[in-house]
């Protein structure tokens, strides 16, 4: 497939918890579609910095409202800088994650309203919202196992916390049928590759 196209370039994000795979499929799939990869946060250097912050060990005494603020900081450099010029340029964009965690962490997860969460980032994102957006399912006992001792502040949250992150996750999943798609996370990497890509193909009309 050509980098360039004379249409705009289609969005793709993929969700879900920690450990689910989607740094390992969204790099498959954006050499597939020859896409420019990223990620949130930390997609560009100002957002690496607020990474830093939101995810470091040593950032204590955060409060919800206040994460959710960072992170809707990084979504707005994010698609300002690297994302729309992007789709605007004709390429593709695989990014491992998006808004869809912002609704699930800081909104089911912390307990801030889920419409303000949402309409605080479409806000950031000036509307700009992924065609396609890839649920990866992976349940809580072989998440943890996956996730190994070495965790950054998020990773590190309560198992409580995780399954609220989770089921809601499944929530915008069946919310939005139109939009997400439900993978199971828990093939192999060839075969968790070899759903999504068929799905990608399927709902977004390309030849893959």
């Amino acid at each position: 497939m050509s980098a360039q196209s004379s249409k705009r370039g289609k969005f793709i994000a993929f969700e879900g918890g920690e450990a689910c795979g989607k740094s390992t499929q969204s790099k498959l799939l954006a050499d597939l579609l020859d896409a420019v990869l990223t990620r949130e946060p930390g997609g560009t250097v100002i957002g690496s910095h607020l990474r830093e912050l939101a995810l470091s060990p040593e950032t204590v005494g955060l409060v919800p409202r206040a994460e959710a603020l960072i992170m809707a900081a990084d979504r707005a450099q994010h698609v300002a800088e690297l994302v729309e010029p992007a789709l605007a340029a004709g390429r593709h964009v695989v990014t491992d994650r998006f808004a869809g965690s912002s609704i699930a962490y800081q909104g089911y997860g912390r307990g801030l309203p889920v419409n303000e969460i949402r309409d605080l980032s479409l806000w950031a994102t000036a509307g700009v919202w992924p065609d396609l957006i890839v649920l990866l399912d992976v349940g809580a006992e072989e998440a943890d196992r996956r996730l190994g001792t070495e965790r950054d502040r998020m990773e590190s949250e309560s198992a409580a916390f995780h399954a609220e992150v989770q089921a809601g996750f499944r929530a915008q999943a069946l919310g939005e049928p139109e939009r997400w798609v439900v993978v199971d996370g828990t093939g192999t990497v060839d075969e968790v590759a070899n759903a999504v890509r068929n799905i990608v193909a399927e709902r977004l009309q390309l030849s893959l």
